[in-house]
């Protein structure tokens, strides 16, 4: 048998990653971006064997038994993963809600899953035109077209952009809303700095200052219903 598209998963499960809900995250391999801002570098590059799903069923039931009652799918990028439908439908089977972690960048699977997916977050990196310098992948139509899905698609959702100082700014921010206008949500989050962070140029930033957050976030209220900020204290 076949072994799951998940690498790793995150042995406490938390109330901060879907909304309402205690969450069990469950990582999978691979990506097709090179964010030097990204703090899974480890997942990044091609996709590695997961666990296998017997293993599965032993985790999923003991967070259940504790009363994790949703799953978070992240990554790496686990659209690029063949067996994610399937994966979706396993957790289902064990009575999870689902949530999925996206780039956005394999609008086709996306598509593909929305009908089991009860949650989508899809990372706005930044301004779509400026995708090649930060992620180091070009792709915008691919992009829009997976923000048209969600915002179309029934499936409750929102989109999050950490804000990097130095780059993200009034200009890029309007940019960005512009792309999302009409959108029910926009998450803002601060970027925390770490040596291990796979850009040199990002381990020695600040973290994003909650002064900035608050005044970007003024800048794309007009676009998107909802502009939250998500950790933006100190």
């Amino acid at each position: 048998m076949a072994a799951s598209p998940v690498y790793a998963f995150r042995r406490q499960p938390t109330m901060v990653d879907y909304p309402g809900r205690i969450a069990a995250i469950f990582f999978t391999s691979g990506c097709n971006f090179s964010c030097g801002f990204c703090h899974n570098a480890t997942l990044m590059g091609a996709p590695r064997p997961g666990l296998s799903w017997e293993r599965m069923d032993e985790v999923c039931a003991d967070f259940r038994r504790n009363w994790t009652d949703a799953a978070v799918i992240s990554g790496g990028e686990p659209t690029l993963a063949a067996g994610l439908p399937e994966l979706i439908r396993f957790y289902k089977r064990h009575g999870f809600a689902v949530k999925l972690d996206t780039n956005g960048s394999n609008p086709e699977m996306l598509e593909a899953c929305l009908p089991d997916l009860d949650y989508v977050a899809m990372d706005v990196k930044t301004a779509l035109e400026d995708y090649p310098s930060l992620t180091g992948w070009s792709r915008p139509d691919r992009l829009r077209r997976s923000v048209e899905l969600l915002r179309s698609g029934g499936v409750r959702h929102e989109f999050r952009t950490t804000v990097i100082p130095g780059h993200h700014n009034a200009d890029r921010m309007r940019r960005i809303g512009i792309e999302l206008n009409g959108s029910n949500r926009l998450v803002l989050q601060p970027f925390v700095p770490d040596e291990s962070l796979p850009g040199e140029t990002f381990r020695t930033l600040p973290r994003t200052p909650p002064e900035q957050l608050e005044e970007l976030r003024s800048t794309v209220t007009e676009f998107v219903h909802e502009v939250v900020v998500r950790g933006g204290g100190g």
